[in-house]
């Protein structure tokens, strides 16, 4: 009998607690977008009464107006840069070596591009062997070559715009240290 008691004494603390809760509720009323649990601030706003469960409300916080953009609003492009110093003989000849080697390359590239349209022909190539009676192989060989004229495509373009990054061949270096 001695482990009962504390049983009962814990079920009739649990049921207590829990009649205790659902004792402390009040009703909420409903006034347009604002609720209270006041019956008489209800009855002055012509409030409707909410049923069917527990409502949880959370006030939300006013924002603050910002009295300054933030320094990474501003843009990069906008900002006055110091002037540059003019380059030296050792840059300049840094920068000639550079767009020499990437016009060069421009060349190869701009090559690779023409041969690859030409392979490619406008999506009708030639079919090849075994390609007459298997569509599929054929399809799949288009699809490379597309591929292969799109990749060359940019990388001519990727090497025309390093190439509009250096500075001109024959750029004075006041000009250049005005850029």
């Amino acid at each position: 009998m001695m482990t009962s008691r504390p049983v009962r004494w814990m079920l009739v603390s649990v049921l207590l607690a829990t009649g205790l809760a659902a004792h402390a509720q009040n009703k909420i009323y409903r006034c347009g977008s604002e609720y209270t649990n006041d019956p008489k601030t209800a009855r002055d706003k012509d409030c409707k009464l909410m049923e069917g469960g527990n409502i949880t409300i959370i006030q939300g916080t006013t924002p603050r107006p910002a009295s300054t953009p933030p320094a990474a609003a501003v843009a990069p492009g906008a900002a006055p840069r110091p002037a540059a110093p003019p380059p030296s003989a050792e840059q300049r000849a840094r920068d000639s070596d550079a767009r020499a080697i990437l016009e060069s390359e421009l060349r190869k590239a701009q090559a690779r591009l023409a041969e690859a349209r030409a392979a490619y022909a406008d999506g009708e190539p030639e079919k090849q062997g075994i390609e007459s009676r298997n569509y599929q192989r054929y399809l799949d060989r288009v699809a490379e070559l597309k591929a292969a004229v799109s990749r060359a495509e940019a990388d001519v373009a990727g090497i025309e715009r390093e190439l509009s990054r250096l500075p001109a061949a024959g750029q004075s270096s006041a000009v250049s240290g005005a850029k």
